[in-house]
């Protein structure tokens, strides 16, 4: 297995705990809007030091490279939140785990390098997976066609801003182009603030305590996984490792699920049946592309 793999299977360790946290947190009615925000200042802060690892002179007029990438985050985050408003989960996850496939064709089409027929395939399986993995109770919705259209959205936009880090890196260095696009994830957060359903300090603080803690492992997760594709590229195969976020999270539920107040260990065996088959799936997706 190569070493700069284990960023992304890190990172989807670290993700699964930031949402059990997240949610959490949303008990006290923290919101979506307030989360992104302060998840987001956390990721721009961590990505603030790399700026220490050096780069490359770009000229000015190069900048809308790291603001366009920063944009496609942001346009990923709201369409995910417009998908999860209009539908249930069971809708929308299952469609952004498109974002796999997405981000292969991306890569195929933008980057130079070929994409192997058994990363395709661990595409697939991967996306198989998350659709079995995200099972669960749903009610019946009739916006059915916009939470698609806001998962897809969601999925492709998050799929160009893996492949846009691979593409554009090399030429800044990771030490500028990684801080100066979560930079400006940061600033360009501030836009969340009219949303809002409450003021920041409103929070109670036994939900800073969760939301804290969820902001500083998903900055975590977030340095690991766009440090790896920007200074190792493989960003289909980053994807289809840190894909193993699906396995983790039944694992965490199931044992330690009761330390976050998660319901998701009261569910039915027919789903759980599911879900591992799911996690199972995830594991030979990762087996084809680890094993060369």
């Amino acid at each position: 297995m190569p070493a700069h793999l284990l960023f992304p299977v890190a990172a989807s360790i670290a993700y699964v705990f930031a949402m059990l946290a997240f949610k959490r947190s949303g008990n006290w009615g923290v919101g979506v809007w307030r989360t992104a925000f302060v998840s987001n200042i956390a990721i721009g802060l961590a990505f603030a030091p790399f700026w220490l690892l050096g780069g490359h002179d770009q000229p000015v007029t190069q900048l809308w490279q790291p603001l366009l990438v920063a944009l496609l985050f942001l346009f990923g985050q709201i369409f995910t939140f417009l998908s999860l408003h209009y539908g249930d989960v069971s809708v929308g996850t299952p469609v952004m785990g498109l974002k796999i496939i997405l981000v292969a064709l991306g890569s195929a089409l933008l980057l130079p390098d070929p994409i192997p027929l058994k990363w395709w395939i661990a595409a697939f399986l991967s996306t198989a997976a998350i659709i079995l993995l995200s099972r669960g109770e749903s009610r019946p919705r009739h916006a059915v066609g916009r939470t698609v259209l806001a998962a897809a959205l969601a999925a492709t936009s998050f799929a160009l801003f893996d492949v846009l880090i691979q593409k554009w890196s090399p030429a800044w260095g990771v030490g500028r182009f990684l801080p100066l696009t979560c930079g400006a994830v940061a600033v360009l957060s501030f836009g969340f603030i009219p949303l809002f359903n409450a003021p920041l300090s409103a929070i109670p603080r036994p939900a800073w305590r969760w939301l804290g803690g969820g902001s500083l492992l998903l900055a975590l997760q977030s340095s690991l996984f766009v440090y790896a594709i920007g200074a190792f590229g493989d960003a289909t195969v980053m994807n289809i490792v840190y894909s193993s976020r699906g396995l983790w999270s039944v694992v965490a539920v199931w044992l330690i699920g009761h330390w976050f107040a998660n319901e998701e260990q009261t569910l039915a065996p027919a789903i759980l049946r599911s879900r591992l088959i799911g996690a199972m799936l995830i594991l030979a997706a990762i087996a084809l592309v680890v094993l060369r």
